[in-house]
């Protein structure tokens, strides 16, 4: 049987890092663990509802946290931080609610990444919007293979499984272009799990995208 792993874990230490880097006594390391969870919800909350444009994407591809003793610093890759209103502001909002310690300082930095459509998170946000609009779910994992083409990267999987087409039965439907080694360790993959909500019900889409070969 084909046992199932979540291609980042599994690459961690040769092609993939972290994405929170800090250090914690056993005791409190479920509290800086649900600390992160509660910062990253936060940041993706107040994106939605502050882009200029009212889109499906926010444009988050991840988020790092690193962690010291008197800071926080918080270093959120975009792929359109242009179309997000104020964003100094976001500083200033909720996220020190959600810290445990109120004495740390807070360090948000946004950063531009080239080639958005090339990152799978927000590759999933597009699909799901699209989903949602009720376009087809064929035609929007053709445009999303056209888009991440055009980011240049080497190969992609998407699969979709749940209600889709609002049949009565669920079903899984996936689609491959270019190469998608999951196998191969030193092969950098970019992968992610997203769940969309439609009026049929709840659909899951996965996307893993080959970027590169070390």
């Amino acid at each position: 049987m084909g046992q199932k792993i979540n291609p980042l874990g599994f690459r961690l230490g040769t092609t993939q890092g972290h994405h929170s880097l800090w250090f914690a006594q056993p005791k409190n390391y479920s509290e800086d663990l649900q600390e992160d969870k509660k910062i990253r919800n936060c940041i993706k909350n107040y994106v939605q509802k502050n882009m200029k444009i009212s889109s499906s994407v926010d444009g988050i591809a991840w988020i790092e946290i690193q962690k010291r003793i008197d800071l926080i610093q918080i270093i959120i890759y975009m792929g359109f931080p242009k179309l997000l209103i104020e964003p100094r502001k976001i500083e200033e909002l909720h996220v020190k609610k959600e810290l445990n310690s109120i004495k740390r300082k807070l360090n948000i930095v946004i950063t531009r990444i080239t080639n958005p459509y090339g990152h799978p998170n927000i590759l999933a946000e597009f699909i799901a919007g699209q989903l949602k609009n009720r376009v087809s779910f064929r035609k929007a994992m053709k445009k999303a293979i056209e888009l991440t083409e055009q980011a240049g990267t080497k190969g992609i999987q998407i699969k979709i499984a749940g209600r889709i087409d609002g049949k009565e039965i669920a079903r899984v439907e996936w689609i491959r272009e270019g190469r998608v080694p999951l196998q191969t360790i030193r092969a950098k993959i970019d992968y992610c799990s997203y769940t969309v909500g439609t009026i049929y019900g709840v659909l899951g889409i996965k996307i893993w995208i080959f970027v590169d070969e070390d």
